[in-house]
């Protein structure tokens, strides 16, 4: 579903990405490692096209994108849920998730993301700046499923939430997967929640991938040394 080959991103002569070279298939969820500083967000905001890549290709489906602006990516497919969620604090979560979508909302993708997500029901009248962070970032969430995306980008979805609503997120990443056949693609630095949701795990260490494995193959502790270099 998404195929990057020899990918290069930097910030004027400072290169943070070297020449990485993935893909992600429907039904999976990839998790992307890496201490802060590492690469994993200037990634993501290469493939969504926030920031340019200086040369290598993203291919979505068989299209390949990488010339493409951020909302021609969206409109083609990918779908991003950027660290800190940046929903919008006066709109309420209705119009939030309304904000994902450039046409009228089906009322059964209105009820696939209220049984994904029984909290945004209770609360959609509700300002978005007003509710937690775990909150939030159901939210966001919600606002990028109603685009019908191919490809999920999320940039460390647990960051800033309590355990439980941790427990939450993971759970519904997996139903979106097995409702959606999508292709996810997730960076995080928790080890626990990335071993209950990904089906592959790499690790990125200075703009290059060091590890990589199955869940099935996955050595939780030689991830945690990874990450405690």
């Amino acid at each position: 579903m998404l195929t990057i080959n020899n990918l290069n991103v930097g910030y004027g002569q400072s290169r943070v990405i070297h020449d990485l070279s993935f893909s992600v298939q429907p039904n999976e969820i990839l998790a992307i490692m890496g201490r802060n500083g590492m690469g994993k967000t200037t990634l993501l905001k290469s493939l969504i096209g926030i920031l340019p890549s200086n040369s290598g290709t993203i291919k979505l489906a068989d299209k390949e994108i990488s010339a493409l602006p951020p909302h021609e990516r969206v409109r083609d497919g990918i779908a991003y849920v950027p660290q800190g969620r940046m929903i919008f604090p006066t709109l309420t979560v209705t119009e939030n998730i309304m904000t994902g979508s450039r046409e009228k909302i089906a009322q059964s993708a209105w009820e696939e993301i209220y049984w994904l997500f029984p909290v945004l029901r209770e609360m959609r009248t509700r300002k978005g700046g007003n509710l937690s962070g775990g909150q939030q970032q159901q939210l966001a969430l919600a606002r990028a499923l109603v685009s019908d995306p191919k490809v999920l980008i999320l940039d460390e979805p647990t960051e800033g939430i309590q355990p439980s609503i941790i427990k939450d997120i993971a759970k519904a990443l997996k139903e979106i997967k097995q409702i959606r056949k999508l292709a996810i693609v997730v960076t995080e630095q928790v080890v626990s929640f990335m071993m209950d949701v990904c089906d592959r795990a790499m690790v990125i260490e200075r703009g290059h991938f060091v590890h990589e494995s199955l869940r099935e193959n996955l050595d939780a502790n030689k991830v945690k040394a990874l990450l405690a270099v």
